[in-house]
Order: C-alpha cells, then sequence, then structure tokens
C-alpha cells in the first residue's frame, strides 16, 4: 500500500507559500506559509499534520488492542502535542505528548496499560518518528 501527497512552495522562506494536497483530497491546495509554521498565520504546517498523523494511528491501534484485550473500546481521544526546537543546525521535532483519554466496556487497568504500551510502540507512525514519544492515558 502507498500513500501519496505533495507539495509546492513559491519564493523564498520567509515571504514564500506553499500548498499542500493529498491523494484522497482530504488536502487540496491548502495553505502553509512561514507564518503558519512558526507564527500564528492561517493555514496549516507540517508539524500540525504529524501530529493529527500521529493522534489518528495511535487511536486506531490502540482501539485494535484494546479489543483484542477483551475490552470493548467505546471511544479513545486522543491530542497529540508535538515539540519543534531550534537545534544546532536548524529545527528538530524533539518530543510528541499524547494524551489519550479511553471509554471501555471492561475497566482492567492492567490490560489497558500494557495496550497502551503497546500501541505506543506499535502505530506505524510512532516506528518512524526518531522523537521521544511520551503517552498519558487516562481511564473515563
Amino acid at each position: 500500500m502507498k500513500r501519496k501527497a505533495s507539495a509546492v512552495w513559491s519564493g523564498n522562506l520567509k515571504d514564500g507559500k506553499g500548498a499542500l494536497s493529498t491523494e484522497s483530497k482530504t488536502l487540496s491546495d491548502t495553505q502553509y506559509s512561514f507564518s503558519t509554521r512558526f507564527e500564528n498565520g492561517v493555514g496549516t504546517n507540517p508539524e500540525e499534520l504529524i501530529a493529527a498523523a500521529h493522534a489518528g494511528c495511535f487511536s486506531m491501534d490502540l482501539s485494535a488492542r484494546l479489543e483484542k484485550a477483551g475490552l470493548g473500546p467505546r471511544r479513545i481521544d486522543t491530542e497529540a502535542t508535538l515539540t519543534l526546537e531550534k537545534t544546532d543546525p536548524g529545527f528538530s521535532i524533539t518530543a510528541i505528548q499524547l494524551a489519550v483519554k479511553v471509554d471501555l466496556d471492561d475497566r482492567d487497568e492492567q490490560k489497558f496499560n500494557d495496550a497502551v504500551a503497546a500501541a505506543k510502540a506499535g502505530c506505524p507512525v510512532s516506528k518512524v518518528l526518531k522523537a521521544d514519544i511520551s503517552v498519558m492515558a487516562s481511564l473515563a
């Protein structure tokens, strides 16, 4: 399976602008720029998209593991907070914190914690990231 996305950038870094598109058309010429990435401009940025991808991937992976453990997942709410820091010689994604709240049919905390740890390590997006990943998980 392959997934495609594209980016077009026009101009220099500070004053230029770009557009992101995905094969699914969920993003279609979605605006991004220096100000949307490093300030508070309107549009998206690569780090926001990575955070969204990580939250979605982790939630799906956790759902499968909770189901397999017989815990009956009803709802999983995951928020990913990505940290972008200036390092030598440029910028790096240094951390992603996942905050997840889960509503289950069966509240077995040990099975829940095991599933969370496995999803953190096993989600395909987690596997591709080099940043420090932490998870704060709670049952609803």
